[in-house]
């Protein structure tokens, strides 16, 4: 009989991601507050009651939570709701876990570190700013100090989901070339490592195979900047011809992004080599994989972005 995963807070990128790589070989219960797929059913984890009834009465062999709030604007302004969703309920996690005496997943940011150093360990000791970081670090260390057995994977920039679930980095700089932009405005004061969705929960699905119960960066290969990812993706769209980069300061967008963001959120996957099971590609590779699996019809479709026939892989 195949094993069975609950799949709480599934209905954003990361869940889609989940959903994708693990249906096949588990039986699982995916569940959100926004049910926006027909795989999924409504269950808000911030209820405790309604939580721990739904996944007793699934009775799985592992409970994932992944759902959280992840617009830093969002999170500052709203700090009560950031808490609730983003720290509370992974208290409810672990509770609903260890009375079941089944493994936990939760899922951890780069964001959690100052950016004082270049790059992070799994070792390194996090200094979260605002609340969005806090929230989740919070989070983490409940789950490290309290859960019986869990993997705790930390990821960086996300990229996935496409053009309906990628609230992110990559669909917004698609959706300016898209709307006929053609001058893009980019930081050139933000370093990071990129985290493609489907490679993660490959990366995850293996940790959880193996039983090697801890917490992991879990982060694509390369180091990069947002500059860096900008000039990748006008490259794989094949308009390098035809769109300008231009470097700005995170002060240029001060008025919008306005929460606090470290300078480096470049993260090592140290414990996952240390293991040998590093299996996250090198950025540039999954960022083509990506726009190639999930923005092909969306890209082909659209008069405004044309796509070299070069940039689809197999």
């Amino acid at each position: 009989m195949k094993k069975k995963i609950y799949i709480a807070g599934a209905g954003g990128m990361l869940g889609q991601a989940f959903y994708r790589i693990f249906k096949d070989d588990y039986e699982i219960r995916c569940t959100d507050k926004d049910v926006n797929e027909n795989w999924l059913s409504f269950l808000d984890f911030r209820d405790f009651q309604n939580y721990k009834k739904d996944v007793e009465a699934f009775k799985p062999d592992y409970l994932f939570h992944l759902g959280a709030y992840t617009d830093l604007e969002f999170c500052e302004l709203n700090a009560d709701d950031t808490y609730l969703t983003n720290t509370t309920s992974v208290e409810n996690a672990v509770f609903i876990a260890n009375k079941l005496n089944i493994p936990l997943l939760y899922i951890s940011t780069a964001g959690i570190f100052d950016g004082k150093k270049d790059f992070y360990d799994d070792w390194d000791e996090p200094n979260p700013l605002g609340h969005y970081a806090r929230s989740k670090y919070m989070g983490e260390r409940f789950v490290r100090e309290n859960a019986k057995r869990f993997i705790i994977c930390r990821a960086g920039w996300m990229m996935g989901g496409g053009p309906d679930k990628d609230k992110k980095f990559i669909n917004k700089i698609i959706k300016q070339l898209n709307s006929g932009k053609r001058d893009l405005y980019i930081v050139n004061d933000k370093d990071g490592t990129p985290t493609y969705t489907v490679d993660f929960a490959k990366n995850v699905k293996l940790l959880v195979e193996k039983e090697y119960w801890g917490l992991y960066n879990m982060v694509c290969g390369g180091e990069t900047s947002r500059m860096g990812v900008a000039l990748e993706l006008i490259k794989v769209l094949g308009l390098e011809n035809q769109v300008r980069c231009h470097e700005v300061t995170s002060s240029y967008f001060e008025n919008t992004y306005f929460a606090p963001r470290p300078p480096s959120e470049r993260l090592v996957n140290k414990k996952l080599e240390l293991r040998n099971l590093n299996i996250m590609q090198d950025w540039r590779i999954a960022l083509r994989e990506y726009i190639n699996d999930y923005y092909a019809d969306f890209l082909t479709t659209e008069v405004q972005l044309p796509v070299k026939e070069e940039i689809i892989i197999s």
